[in-house]
């Protein structure tokens, strides 16, 4: 959680470590793709970078890192969870509570829960002696009841539940090395035994295996949903027990005795409908997952390779896709030429409009076609729009960006401009003013509100010259920028604050007339400088909010808005409420069933 040149977990009490871990905390902790981990951080392989461990095994710089958990990361975070909690019990239960209700965030669910289900506080008897004997005075409050709710959280047609895949990362998380040593650490479980603790997870997998049971349509629609192998591995992981053979009918499960076995429950006449395709043709495919009304998942794991998926069975399966998976078959539908159709063209356009991160930025480079790919990229920037909307509601929030383009920012420009082309475009044009700075400062105007054209603007950006942040406040004050009496101004700032002193730049942002209300400080350090402190130091010294985050989380589609939202709402404001104190007002997730 913590790379280098950020500020040290030792500095922060526990609402730091808290807007701290919400900022910065890498949210894509698993991965489907191939990746190499440099410095702790995880990001794509390329091609000749996969070949090269295919035929030497191993890379001259970081270290490969097949598809599936990102295991340094996930134990920083799960890390931070426990440093949180040791300070303060209630803020780590608030926390799980908040991001379950309020977030989409899945990986910090899954992580969540896992901590809340083996933590120490659990319902324990408070006792005292009188006269000689032990008389229970009342019973501790029982947080792991919040991990069982994580799990069993059940809200028809909603996303924001756990699915069979992420129930079972929980699982995952409690047994990787780095966790059982946290829990041990930390007095959570039996610190004599070997086996990882996993506290109350067993219990809650049967419990919303029990669910689903009793519920036969939500079991038949996690078959339909692809996830049957996910719910038969949560099943023999925590040995369930089913009430009827009904259950392994549902999930196409033949059982078989074990040579030491008890089983008394489908063993016989178990009744198991499997769908096939082989032999078919394309007309019956489509029929098919018309009666039945088949998943997109399932049928792509049943198509017969020398049919495949065509058009029309495409066509069948578009009222089953998420907004998800139609933007990222965005190039299907292109190759197939079905844009050209309203319907689909329309339903297309409406899952644009759903999209909750800029994956549809990296579907956009994928396009030949440049219609298409554009309205990916805008619907890229309404992401972010619709976060800062989400972030400022019912607030007057005004916006300066000053970006370090000193020589010591030589080989980092290119990651700021990066990071500024994926959000700034998501602010009001009245409210946002853009400058960078080295010993002069220059007021930058795009010449089109959009990732290409703040792209377009920092292009002719080159780092030189020394480092005066005063500079890049002052440039508004000349060109007459006035912030309204009751707005709020949030100053970005952008680079390695190694600069003048921070009491000189409060000096100048005093001098010029401006109050902001907040800072925010988008951490970017070149390789071989070190970092300063004139940020730091001018918030203290006039007494405002400080907020850091690491710029490389501006670089990441799946992680840009959800970051830029934290920031903005972790800035105390006039009206309404910070995020801390929104968090510590969430009410604890009580358990469902």
């Amino acid at each position: 959680m913590h790379p280098n040149n950020t500020l040290s977990p030792e500095s922060l009490g526990p609402a730091e470590k808290l807007l701290d871990l919400i900022i910065n905390f890498p949210d894509h902790l698993w991965h489907h793709r191939p990746g190499v981990i440099v410095e702790g951080k995880w990001r794509a392989a390329r091609p000749e970078e996969i070949r090269t461990f295919r035929t030497q095994g191993r890379l001259r710089a970081g270290t490969f890192r097949p598809p599936g958990p990102n295991t340094e990361a996930i134990e920083q975070v799960y890390a931070t969870l426990g440093d949180i909690w040791q300070t303060n019990n209630d803020l780590a239960a608030r926390l799980a509570s908040y991001v379950m209700h309020h977030t989409d965030w899945r990986d910090m669910k899954v992580v969540c829960a896992a901590f809340m289900l083996v933590q120490s506080r659990c319902g324990q008897p408070v006792t005292e002696d009188l006269h000689g004997e032990r008389h229970v005075l009342f019973h501790d409050d029982d947080f792991r009841e919040i991990g069982e709710a994580m799990v069993k959280a059940y809200e028809r047609g909603s996303a924001k539940m756990l699915n069979p895949k992420l129930i079972r990362r929980i699982g995952d998380v409690l047994a990787l090395p780095g966790v059982v040593e946290i829990n041990r650490l930390l007095g959570f479980g039996h610190a004599q035994k070997r086996k990882p603790f996993t506290g109350r997870y067993d219990k809650a997998v049967r419990d919303w295996l029990a669910f689903r049971e009793a519920n036969p349509s939500l079991l038949e629609g996690l078959r339909k949903g692809g996830y049957a192998s996910t719910v038969r591995v949560l099943a023999r992981r925590v040995g369930y027990k089913p009430k009827s053979q009904a259950f392994f009918e549902a999930l196409a499960w033949p059982q078989k005795q074990h040579a030491n076995g008890h089983r008394t429950i489908g063993l016989e006449g178990l009744q198991i409908h499997k769908i096939s395709f082989e032999g078919l043709t394309e007309t019956q495919i489509c029929e098919i997952i018309d009666r039945e009304t088949l998943g997109w998942k399932q049928v792509m794991g049943l198509l017969p390779k020398d049919i495949g998926l065509t058009p029309a069975i495409f066509v069948a399966l578009i009222d089953r896709m998420s907004d998800k998976d139609l933007v990222i078959l965005t190039p299907t539908l292109d190759e197939f030429q079905l844009l050209k159709h309203a319907p689909i063209r329309e339903r297309w356009e409406a899952a644009l409009r759903g999209q909750e991160d800029q994956r549809a930025r990296n579907v956009a480079k994928n396009l030949k076609d440049r219609e298409t790919a554009l309205a990916l990229e805008n619907a890229a920037d309404g992401v972010v729009t619709k976060a800062v909307q989400e972030a400022t509601k019912d607030r007057d929030v005004h916006v300066m960006f000053l970006i370090d383009v000193s020589a010591s920012m030589e080989g980092a420009i290119a990651l700021s401009r990066e990071a500024l082309s994926m959000m700034v475009q998501g602010f009001p044009q009245e409210k946002l003013y853009i400058s960078c700075f080295n010993t002069v400062g220059n007021w930058l105007k795009p010449r089109h509100y959009s990732a290409a054209g703040i792209a377009h603007m920092l292009g002719h950006v080159r780092a030189a010259g020394g480092t005066n942040h005063s500079v890049g406040v002052q440039v508004f004050q000349m060109n007459r920028v006035r912030i309204p009496q009751d707005a709020e101004l949030i100053l970005f700032v952008v680079g390695d604050e190694a600069g003048e002193s921070g009491r000189q730049f409060a000096r100048a942002i005093r001098d010029s007339g401006y109050h902001p209300t907040a800072f925010a400080h988008m951490v970017n350090v070149a390789p071989g400088w070190a970092r300063g402190s004139t940020v730091r130091d001018a918030a203290s010294e006039l007494g405002l909010p400080y907020t850091e985050v690491v710029v490389d989380q501006f670089c990441d589609v799946y992680q840009v808005q959800r970051t830029l939202k934290a920031v903005l709402e972790a800035t105390p404001h006039r009206t309404g409420i910070s995020l801390v104190e929104k968090i510590l007002q969430t009410e604890l997730l009580v358990k469902p069933y």
